[in-house]
Parts: structure tokens; C-alpha cells; sequence
């Protein structure tokens, strides 16, 4: 897989935006299949999205959007905080979130603490972090 982390352009967000909602909302009805509640909206990512110290990025792969990460970082502290990052569903458990944390790691080598969440009933994820 030919795989590189790029910043997100104005361009890209409704689709990042639309495959980050679809990759939570299909992780929560996993596990708990009666589910009728929007687990992620639009207005959380928004809040991410355009917050003071925000960097959001796309994962590519063989031209197509196929992942991405919104982190805040604080330049004076350098003590940062993932905010989101997602896989796009149907292609999960091939290392792409992997690959975007390292380089993510890569992109802010200054950082004193990462500090991450995730989401309760990603239980794949306790072992990711």
C-alpha cells in the first residue's frame, strides 16, 4: 500500500468528515446492534476541527482518502491531545491506524505528553494506544 499522512484541505472535509462519522457510527451498531443514535456529530468534529492549535490530516492511499487524525497541539506545553483518528470502515485491522499514529508521532517529535481517549466500546482500541 502506497501510504502517505497529508493536511487536510477545505476540499476533503466533507468526505473526512462523512467516513469518520460512518467508521464510529459502524464500531458503536458492532457492538450494540440496536443502536439509533448519531454517535458522532457533526458539530464534535467541527468542534475539533476549529479549535485553538488544531491540525487535521488525511491518510492516502493509492489516491483515495482512506483515513485521518485531528490533533491539538500547544506550543508552549507540548502537551498534546489526539482528538480523533479513524480508519475508513470496511478496510480496519491492516495497520492504517498504525501508520497514521507513527507519523503522527513523526510530525511532532516536541511533544512531552500524548494524551489520548477513546471511545468505550472500541475495545480494539485499549490494546492500540
Amino acid at each position: 500500500m502506497n501510504f502517505i499522512l497529508m493536511p487536510l484541505e477545505n476540499e476533503d472535509i466533507s468526505i473526512f468528515k462523512k467516513d469518520m462519522q460512518e467508521a464510529f457510527q459502524q464500531g458503536a451498531m458492532q457492538e450494540f446492534n440496536d443502536l439509533d443514535v448519531e454517535i458522532l456529530p457533526e458539530k464534535d468534529i467541527d468542534k475539533s476541527l476549529y479549535a485553538k492549535g488544531a491540525a487535521a490530516y488525511k491518510a492516502i492511499a493509492d489516491g483515495k482518502i482512506i483515513g485521518g487524525a485531528i490533533v491539538v497541539i500547544d506550543e508552549l506545553t507540548q502537551h498534546n491531545h489526539l482528538d480523533f483518528l479513524y480508519v475508513k470502515f470496511g478496510i480496519q485491522s491492516k495497520g492504517i491506524g498504525k501508520n497514521i499514529w507513527d507519523e503522527i508521532e513523526r510530525l511532532y517529535p516536541q511533544t512531552k505528553i500524548w494524551e489520548t481517549y477513546t471511545p468505550y466500546f472500541e475495545k480494539r482500541n485499549v490494546h492500540f494506544y
